[in-house]
């Protein structure tokens, strides 16, 4: 199993969880994590970045753990009291998740980039790995309806948190992404990394904004056979969130085959669940290298399972195919 340095594509609930099983069985000095920040916007004028906040509250050990987001022990005075008024309070921000994001919007207003701030923040937290937003510049993720055909564009909270992704789309867009450019240290530690992991993240909204930065997906396929991914979709779902569906609407099989033809160009091995160990040849037939393992993250003890595999699979022998 590597002993070196790590790095992680990351965004979102199994991304976290993910990585806290990883802390567990890996050096947290020697981790990094990549994440997503195509899911950012400006809510009551203030900056909030939902991944990094995800990231940032499980690996703290702070997080809801019934929700899967926002802070344990939350109280939501603020919340009510705007509802009252009349004012916006359809994104459920308690009051000490504000905190963070009021720390934020001030920092970013004295100059501070993101990723200057998000280290700021994961030192608060004690976190110990390398936090990394993808990129200081705004991406934002932007959808478009199926329905109507004359659908306009909707942006990604529209329709993650307002609509909860129970509508159908037939596009997916990263707006600003042309102009982003790698955070410092990004490239750096996906090129210094003894293996790369793309954690187990809907494909379109969470790890697809990252790779798409200019330079990332080109630094991973310069180094492919060190890339594994995990698998976010078992039996042909996902254990949470809308990436089976949007695997479906965007054309591609909600299934570890599916997942193999989006990560292919740049990943050699596909970590997927025990229940789809039968879905190994299409995996190998679609240009990716199966491993067949328990990825039910169900408890803090099958998550550094998890990681462990994860990170013993670019090297393990090969384990055929049915």
């Amino acid at each position: 199993m590597p002993s070196g340095h790590v790095a992680v594509l990351a965004g979102g609930v199994g991304a976290a969880r993910f990585l806290a099983g990883l802390l567990a069985v890996h050096e947290p000095s020697d981790v990094s994590a990549i994440v997503n920040v195509g899911d950012d916007f400006t809510l009551h004028g203030l900056s909030i970045s939902p991944d990094l906040d995800t990231v940032t509250y499980t690996l703290a050990g702070e997080i809801n753990r019934e929700t899967g987001w926002g802070r344990a022990g939350e109280t939501w005075h603020v919340l009510t009291e705007l509802g009252r008024l009349g004012g916006q309070d359809w994104f459920a921000l308690g009051d000490l998740d504000l905190a963070l994001h009021l720390f934020r919007t001030q920092r970013l207003s004295e100059g501070a980039a993101l990723s200057q701030i998000t280290a700021e923040v994961a030192q608060s937290f004690d976190l110990g790995l390398k936090l990394l937003p993808v990129s200081d510049d705004p991406i934002r993720t932007r959808l478009t309806p199926a329905e109507p055909a004359d659908a306009t564009e909707i942006d990604f909270q529209e329709y993650f948190v307002a609509q909860r992704h129970g509508i159908s789309i037939r596009g997916v867009r990263f707006a600003g992404i042309d102009e982003a450019r790698p955070a410092p240290g990004v490239l750096e530690a996906l090129r210094d990394a003894e293996v790369v992991i793309v954690a187990p993240s809907n494909p379109f909204v969470s790890i697809g904004p990252v790779v798409a930065v200019p330079q990332v997906r080109e630094t991973l396929q310069q180094r492919r056979d060190s890339v594994v991914a995990v698998s976010p979709i078992i039996g042909g779902k996902s254990i949470k969130g809308p990436a089976g569906n949007m695997m479906s609407e965007l054309g591609y099989e909600p299934n570890a085959a599916g997942i193999a033809a989006v990560y292919a160009d740049f990943a050699a091995t596909l970590v997927i669940d025990d229940q789809d160990r039968h879905l190994a040849g299409a995996v190998a037939a679609a240009g990716m290298r199966p491993f067949v393992t328990d990825t039910i993250m169900a408890d803090p003890d099958r998550a550094a399972g998890l990681a462990r595999a994860t990170l013993a699979a670019p090297t393990a022998p090969e384990q055929g195919t049915p």
